[in-house]
């Protein structure tokens, strides 16, 4: 399941590499919501059973509902319009999904661009809270929407994804209900998924002062229903060396202090960015898009 705006040509690229995966092809189907973007989709994938849907833009969330309500199978597995499922990523979630059934699965992510620095501490971000949430991957706490996993059926009894959650954290808020709820969560990093997002030194900036006003909004949303405390979600961030040094550990050089740089800025643009969620958000988060509940 794909939610999509205004980026056809990404959307084609992760639809072909759809088409390669060695899972039978008659045995899934595609679901692309198109969240109210004006540019034509017309990606032609020759194989593959793919159905497109139109929505008013409401956000990645209320898309991904929307497309979970017009699903015909018993699995849901959700990737996003700037990634590339490795070829072997469906059969790696089904292996999964037998082995332990009725649980919430999360891939491997890539970085699809190496090439680029700001890309590439995007990714190092994401592996930082990877180790610190899914530590013993049979007892996972957090995966990424756009390499993830779980019945149907299951998604739609927990109430799918917040649709309020417009700008970030939608994801880590569905993993928490989750858990709450008593169902469990496992980290299948056989099911990998490269992330072809180009980011600017200000795209980067951008997208971690997001990340923060989502992080506002989930602690909110924690705190009003007395779910986890604070110290299950703030480790990585107290603990600095382990990744301020990261690249530096993995390759010394000028590359890596660019990154240990970026990594400076991405704590700063998030901790600004949760400032500001927290006091211009005050109230309950915004009125729940209906479209984003349409299960």
């Amino acid at each position: 399941m794909i939610t999509t705006y205004q980026r056809p040509a990404q959307l084609a690229r992760t639809l072909q590499a759809l088409g390669r995966q060695n899972y039978p092809k008659d045995r899934f189907e595609v679901i692309v919501v198109n969240d109210g973007g004006k540019l034509p989709l017309k990606p032609f994938v020759s194989d593959l059973c793919v159905r497109f849907i139109e929505q008013q833009h409401a956000g990645a969330a209320a898309g991904r509902n929307t497309g979970v309500a017009h699903a015909r199978g018993a699995w849901i597995a959700f990737t996003d319009d700037d990634c590339e499922p490795r070829p072997e990523w469906i059969s790696a979630l089904s292996n999964a999904a037998e082995m332990h059934p009725g649980c919430l699965f999360g891939g491997k992510t890539i970085c699809g661009l190496p090439g680029h620095l700001c890309s590439v501490a995007s990714q190092i971000i994401q592996d930082i809270v990877y180790d610190f949430y899914n530590s013993d991957p049979a007892k996972a706490r957090f995966f990424a929407s756009n390499n993830m996993a779980l019945p149907a059926g299951a998604f739609r009894s927990v109430g799918g994804f917040d649709a309020r959650f417009r700008l970030a954290a939608e994801d880590r808020e569905l993993c928490e209900r989750w858990r709450a709820a008593g169902r469990r969560m496992v980290y299948v990093p056989e099911a990998v998924v490269g992330h072809f997002r180009r980011l600017s030194l200000a795209g980067f900036i951008r997208q971690h002062f997001r990340y923060g006003r989502g992080a506002a909004s989930f602690h909110r949303e924690r705190i009003r229903n007395n779910l986890s405390l604070l110290s299950d979600h703030t480790g990585f961030h107290r603990n600095w060396r382990a990744w301020m040094f990261r690249p530096w550990c993995e390759r010394p050089g000028l590359r890596a202090l660019l990154l240990m740089l970026l990594l400076l800025i991405w704590q700063v643009a998030n901790a600004v960015g949760f400032v500001y969620g927290w006091m211009f958000n005050k109230e309950a988060l915004p009125v729940l898009e209906a479209a984003g509940r349409g299960l």
